[in-house]
């Protein structure tokens, strides 16, 4: 192989470009030869461009043995080639691990520094829960090494160890608490024992409260920026455990925040002292005060000298921290948090969108409302080609800016990369968020911050013209899901202020109504896609239910019954079935006019369109469309008989009664008690009756029924006799004709965009027939107001002043000099005549409008407030998987060292590891093996005795007079010295009480001699083991 390192493998690499796999291929195979050479230079040099080759994704496990090998060098260039070949191949499950850890456990006592870091970097990748336990002991001495950077690592290793075998972190832990209460300790030892300290301390932060003295001394030290970070962070999960902290911590935070240039710590500061609740206990404290705006001031700071994206980022969260306990403080920073919301950066937008909903408030909503809807109406909407992600020049090469020979690189730009006036497109998901928000800011604790009904309104209208289309289609039977469409959210806060705002209820109607009109379907929304039209659905309950309100209810009910109405979905259509009779009741229920033959024919026509309407609907798909056209038809055929069977009147005659079943009986089902909005808890405090029955079928034929309506037939009436019904009347089309602007015009108009976000007036977010509107009726309001100027009117303010009442009556020029003019002595001006002063008259202003808001209806005592709140209003929305656990970066499940105590008394009534339950299981095992063990012996050891006793009873039992002597030798000499005196003295008192009654009452002594005498005797006569007891 020609290629003899790494270097020359890489070159290979470079010049065989379109045949890289062939000579991939060719070069593992010369490895494959070169190490299985005895050569250790040569096996190393193959491992190492091996390990080069596994980065590409080539898989080395088969060399798996010879990383072992090479591990196992004494040269230490090779053992570094073998380590990191088995950082990069080894895993836990190896075969050959099992034959490492010696290996690793022989390397860790090495005497070499360079030596013993090279298994201390590699045994958090390999080690497994087996090895942990085994190599533990040999690195806890590691930690007492002369060398820093051994004891640094050591501690590390220790941690990553704790990771896999939780268990290894309590007889390690005493030792790395001596290293950190060490004063005299390295400051990188320190670092890394800190870093731990943190890793762990948010599992169990009251194992580390005793460490509270050691780690203020080290963040009020300074000097490392990122252990004061982690320090920080460490006292934000102790604070909550021990209040005390809070009064310490507060002044060394202050000055890091006032004298620090570093952001990242300046950002943690801020973000500890609210994490750790340090910023909610002062608060209302005058040092509480003090350190909200030195945090408010210094985020503005940031967001404003900086300019960096990522700065406003982080900024951007702690204001959102923050506005939560001092709103008022964040409000006063909403100049450079608007100015967020129109940032390029999507990610800033949508920060700042969450933020600006908390600081909002009665006196800014109209203009944060106004920036918002001014983005949704001039941003481009976002495509395919706008998005970053479908860029494959950008994903799949790095192209040069320009050419070698271009003059000018600018313009060799990507399209996306150059700079434009012009604001950046919005995606869809975030105009629905946008909207949602708005939404959400308005409706806020039921309008509080709405002064103006009318104005929000106009925003509702507004809103519906801007939104994008909706993700959810039509299905074939007209179902949708429309739970996600942000009309179905517009259309409810309609809905809502309807019912709510008695005293714009009939502006509520008049904007359902618009959006109602076929006509106008075009102007109110989207022209492409069905963005918005799920309003439709709440529209028409609007019109319906405060039909009384409609200034036009004839084209709303020709709306109502247009063709286009048929594809709506089901949900819409119901809606739509519920509300025309509605309307149509309205139109007839007026019992003062004459029922003439105009009259008759015009209420037989509108039946009529009402009637070929309903009829298809009567077999629709949908159960509760089919039932309530069935309903209606039914009636408004009876209202069609009743109608032709009524005489009518002459035309200049007496007063003809019109039909009771048009005046008072159709109109009767739909008047009654008003519908009020009720509490979300109201409805499970209606208590059920006793005697509804919800089993029992209403018609038990109604499975035939419906399979009979299956196999008929239907067949669409094809007439065209209805078709000039159908279409609307010419009258009410009162269509605007719009504005030709030349596509020239439209390219060099410039975008205007307002100083502040103080100046957007409603020119720039609402559109010029909603303008018209309001400046109509403001017009109207300030007719008679000598203050107001009208702009656009041709005769100056309205009819104040006589003056100007002569100057529009009289078109002639005016004689100045024959106004009179009154000389006014201002030095002697004193007080009127009557002795009271002229009070100032003022102009006539308009009253504020009493708003009058409907609470939500009940029964019984109220229920505490839940987090689900109403249905109609808006509320932000989480992703499903918002709340899951984030997964270790560090590839291994530390969910152990949540339960891991590292006390020494464990008498917290913690919940046992598996660990220390298998141990306790095992020491139970051991301990009834030991007592089974003793008591065995304590058995075998009575037995005996009771057995030797039974043993000496029997014998004395039989021979009392001729064997006491044998009796007594045998149980006599044991050993030699009897100077003991244990088993002589029992013996004894055996002897004495055999012995018959007439010498019982001898001394000792004397029976020691006499039995000594006839021991000699017996012995010498019946056995030979005498000659020891005569030497006695």
């Amino acid at each position: 192989m020609f290629e003899k390192s790494l270097y020359d493998l890489i070159r290979g690499l470079r010049n065989h470009k379109g045949t890289e796999k062939e000579y991939i291929d060719e070069s593992i195979k010369e490895c494959r030869k070169e190490i299985r050479s005895t050569d250790m230079d040569l096996k190393s040099t193959a491992l190492m461009k091996i390990t080069y080759l596994e980065m590409f994704g080539h898989d080395m496990s088969w060399a798996s043995f010879n990383v072992l090998e090479v591990m196992s060098s004494p040269k230490w260039r090779h053992k570094r080639t073998g380590y990191l070949a088995a950082v990069q191949s080894y895993r836990r499950d190896t075969d050959v691990l099992l034959l490492a850890e010696n290996q690793l456990k022989k390397d860790i006592s090495s005497p070499t520094p360079a030596v013993i870091s090279l298994p201390l970097v590699a045994i958090p990748h390999v080690i497994n829960p087996s090895m942990a336990s085994s190599v533990l002991s040999d690195l806890l001495p590691r930690l007492t090494h002369s060398h820093a950077a051994i004891r640094k690592k050591t501690v590390v290793t220790l941690y990553r160890l704790a990771l896999v075998y939780p268990e290894t972190l309590r007889p390690a832990w005493p030792k790395i608490k001596e290293r950190l209460q060490d004063d005299r300790e390295d400051p990188s030892v320190t670092a890394a024992i800190v870093n731990v300290v943190c890793e762990l301390g948010w599992r169990r932060p009251q194992d580390f409260l005793p460490l509270a003295p050691r780690l203020f001394d080290l963040l009020v030290e300074g000097g490392n920026n990122w252990m004061a970070i982690k320090l920080i962070k460490l006292f934000a999960t102790l604070t909550p455990l021990e209040p005390r902290l809070i009064k310490k911590l507060l002044p060394p935070l202050t000055k890091i925040i006032r004298e620090t240039s570093a952001m990242s710590l300046l950002y943690e500061c801020i973000n500890g002292i609210i994490q750790g609740g340090i910023l909610e206990a002062v608060e209302g404290t005058t040092e509480g005060e003090e350190v909200a705006r030195l945090c408010v001031g210094k985020l503005r700071g940031m967001m404003v000298i900086e300019g960096d994206a990522n700065l406003k980022y982080v900024a951007l969260l702690a204001f959102d921290k923050i506005v939560r306990s001092h709103p008022y403080l964040v409000s006063q920073q909403q100049d450079v948090i608007l100015e967020c919301i129109d940032d390029p950066d999507i990610s800033i937008r949508m920060r700042a969108l969450d933020l600006v909903v908390g600081m909002v408030n009665s006196g800014n909503l109209t203009a944060i409302v106004g920036r918002l809807m001014r983005q949704l109406r001039h941003a481009p909407i976002a495509n395919s080609a706008n998005n970053p992600a479908n860029d494959r020049a950008r994903a799949t090469a790095v192209t040069p800016y320009a050419e070698s020979d271009d003059s000018d690189a600018e313009e060799s730009l990507r399209p996306h990369e150059q700079r434009s006036d012009q604001p950046p497109p919005l995606p869809e998901d975030y105009r629905i968020n946008v909207i949602r928000r708005i939404l959400e800011m308005c409706s806020h604790d039921t309008y509080s911050n709405i002064t103006d009904f009318e104005w929000y309104i106009d925003v509702l209208v507004q809103l519906v013209r801007v939104s994008p289309s909706t993700k959810a289609t039509a299905a074939e039977g007209g179902d949708s899901d429309q739970s996600d469409d942000v009309g179905c959210s517009i259309g409810r806060e309609l809905q809502n202020v309807a019912i709510r705002v008695k005293s714009v209820r009939p502006e509520a109607v008049d904007a359902a109504q618009s959006l109602l009109f076929v006509d106008l379907r075009d102007q109110m929304f989207p022209s492409s896609g069905n963005g918005g039209q799920g309003v439709l659905e709440y529209a028409g309950w609007v019109v319906g239910e405060f039909a009384s309100y409609l200034t036009k209810p004839e084209p709303v009910l020709s709306s109502l019954l247009h063709p286009t109405s048929l594809q709506l979905p089901s949900k819409t259509l119901t809606v739509y079935l519920q509300a025309f009779p509605k309307v149509f009741a309205s139109l007839a229920s007026d019992e003062q006019i004459s029922w003439t033959p105009e009259r008759k024919t015009l209420m037989s026509l509108l039946m009529a369109r009402i009637i070929h309407f309903l009829e298809p609907l009567s077999t629709h798909p949908n159960i509760e469309v089919q039932e309530r056209a069935v309903e209606y038809l039914e009636l408004m055929r009876l209202a069609s008989e009743a109608a032709s069977g009524t005489d009518t009147g002459t035309e200049h005659g007496e007063f003809t009664d019109p039909p009771l079943l048009l005046t008072q009986a159709i109109p009767a089902l739909f008047v009654g008690a008003e519908l009020n909005p009720v509490a979300p808890g109201a409805q499970r405090k209606v208590p059920i009756p006793d005697d509804l029955d919800l089993d029992t079928p209403i018609n038990p034929n109604l499975q035939y029924l419906l399979s009979q309506a299956e196999l008929e037939g239907f067949e669409p009436d094809e007439d065209d006799v209805y078709a000039a019904y159908t279409e609307p009347p010419a009258s009410f089309n009162e269509p605007q004709p719009p504005t030709a602007i030349s596509a020239s015009e439209r390219l060099d108009a410039p975008h205007k965009e307002p100083v502040s976000y103080q100046n957007a007036t409603e020119d720039e977010y609402l559109d010029p027939d909603i303008i018209a509107r309001r400046k109509a009726e403001r017009r109207e309001r300030y007719k008679d107001d000598p203050f107001y100027i009208d702009p656009e009117g041709d005769r100056g303010s309205g009819a104040a002043t006589p003056l100007g009442r002569i100057v529009r009556e009289n078109n002639t020029e005016l004689d100045i000099d024959s106004i009179p003019i009154m000389h006014l002595e201002l030095e002697k001006r004193g007080p009127s005549p009557g002795g009271e002063e002229i009070a100032r008259q003022r102009s006539p202003r308009r009253a504020p409008r009493r708003v009058e808001i409907m609470g939500d209806e009940t029964l019984g005592p109220d229920e505490p407030p839940s987090h689900s709140s109403r249905e109609d209003l808006v509320s932000p929305r989480f992703a499903p998987g918002q709340a899951r656990g984030k997964k270790n970066l560090l590839q291994v499940d530390s969910s152990g060292l949540g339960t891991l105590s590292l006390d020494d008394d464990d008498s917290s009534g913690r919940k046992l590891t598996r660990f220390e339950l298998e141990q306790k299981e095992q020491e139970d095992a051991e301990m009834k093996r030991a007592l089974a063990e003793v008591e065995r012996l304590r058995l075998e050891m009575q037995r005996a005795s009771e057995r030797l006793e039974v043993k000496h009873e029997t014998l004395v039992k039989k021979k009392k007079k001729k064997k006491v002597r044998r009796a007594e030798v045998e149980a006599a000499p044991v050993p030699e010295p009897v100077a003991e005196g244990e088993a002589v003295p029992v013996k004894k008192k055996k002897k004495k009480v055999k012995l018959e009654g007439e010498d019982a009452a001898g001394e000792d002594g004397q029976a020691e001699g006499a039995v000594k005498k006839k021991k000699k005797k017996r012995r010498v006569v019946s056995m030979d083991e005498g000659a020891p007891v005569q030497e006695e």
